[in-house]
């Protein structure tokens, strides 16, 4: 493949890079990459920018012109990631409505659904959430037990999702619902859109080991959407979520490799500042990193042949999805072994930034980055699909093994 910018692509570098270096000043530039799709550092600061990414049609740089984008082209899209990783520029809040829902509504939503949902995603006047898991069906997807019930014009809802993402901050929720009665497995399911702020929604933060509240356990009691917020056919669901989860193993990440980058090349800054990099074990480990990264970028770069061909990612986005995130949870070990005895230590390494502004209500730990990475990453090997079940799809849906025995 190759990887040299044609003209028209060159040209749009030219265009991001303009528009960075005029827009990304004063307290944009002074946040930097920090944040992250489950983070909620400098969150005003954040969703400031992202309105203004949204005015200026950033935000939505793929969607059709109809519906307010820009019908970027992937080859734009990764040189707009690339682009703005290297800005270091604010990270995203609209993660899951920009990065996840949208996509999947361009490819099974109606033109009203469109019409209706896209503008406020690009305005940032609605944000959503994921409502996937629940207690006894985390990566058993198809063990979903909340029940809707149609009642005339409208379902009602019940049942609790756990582990939901910024579901605190979110106006929206898009929700795998048991729709048909006995159902099982992955038969009988439905994509539904629940409106968050309504009396049958409570939302439960849920503390993590950093200290912050980004997830949380989410309650429908008789709560209500619309029957036109059904996301493809009633009891079709099963296929609507798994495009979905495509998206957020697949190019949804593709950013996430140049902000890991960074994170490297500053756990390497440090390892030469403080000496550890004259440890040849370290020094084996951070190569190794370093390997893996590149990896991961061609891992990602590949994947886009699938949308190239049929607009929604397969089964082999689980291998993306399994290599970053253990990857990501090895680097952040790498760190604390960089930092030495420091790393039990608070406030305890000169030159990482200091992880303290959390808007969850939370009082977080006085955490640098590095030790944020070191704890946060745990989770990135259950969140979107855990690792043993990105295993499992790999022998048995890519690689075409049998199935585990049950």
């Amino acid at each position: 493949m190759d990887f040299t910018d044609s003209p028209v692509e060159a040209a749009f570098r030219v265009e991001i890079k303009e528009w960075l270096s005029e827009n990304l000043k004063g307290e944009f530039a002074e946040l930097g990459g920090r944040g992250g799709p489950a983070d909620e550092h400098g969150w005003d600061i954040r969703i400031a920018w992202e309105k203004l990414l949204g005015k200026d049609r950033w935000l939505g740089l793929t969607w059709p012109i109809e519906y307010g984008g820009r019908n970027a082209s992937f080859s734009e899209q990764i040189i707009f990631s690339e682009e703005y990783a290297l800005a270091n520029a604010p990270a995203r809040v609209s993660f899951f409505g920009e990065g996840l829902f949208a996509p999947t509504l361009l490819a099974y939503g109606t033109d009203e659904q469109k019409r209706r949902f896209l503008p406020k995603i690009q305005s940032v006047e609605e944000l959503w959430c994921q409502g996937y898991s629940e207690p006894d069906a985390g990566s058993d997807l198809a063990n979903v037990q909340t029940k809707g019930v149609r009642d005339g014009d409208q379902w009602i809802v019940n049942g609790q999702k756990v582990w939901t993402t910024l579901a605190h901050r979110a106006q929206w929720c898009f929700c795998i619902t048991r729709t048909e009665p006995d159902s099982q497995g992955h038969r009988g399911l439905s994509y539904l859109l629940i409106p968050m702020d309504q009396p049958g929604v409570e939302v439960r933060p849920l503390v993590q080991i950093t200290g912050t509240a980004e997830f949380n356990e989410v309650f429908f009691t008789d709560a209500r959407t619309d029957t036109a917020n059904v996301l493809g056919e009633v009891g079709d669901g099963w296929k609507v979520a798994m495009a979905t989860l495509g998206f957020e193993r697949g190019t949804a990440f593709l950013s996430q490799q140049l902000a890991f980058v960074r994170e490297l090349e500053e756990i390497i800054t440090l390892a030469q500042s403080n000496g550890a990099a004259t440890n040849p074990i370290i020094r084996a480990e951070l190569a190794d990193s370093y390997v893996g990264v590149q990896i991961m970028k061609y891992n990602g770069l590949r994947m886009l042949t699938s949308l190239v061909k049929s607009g929604v990612l397969g089964p082999e986005a689980s291998i993306g999805k399994l290599y970053w995130s253990s990857w990501h949870r090895t680097l952040g070990e790498r760190a604390m072994r960089v930092m030495g005895t420091a790393a039990i230590l608070i406030d305890s390494a000169p030159g990482v930034p200091s992880s303290d502004e959390h808007g969850s209500g939370s009082r977080a730990y006085d955490l640098n980055e590095l030790q944020r990475i070191f704890m946060f990453s745990r989770s990135e090997t259950i969140y979107a699909g855990s690792s043993e079940i990105q295993r499992n799809i790999i022998g048995e849906r890519v690689l075409g093994l049998p199935r585990e025995p049950k």
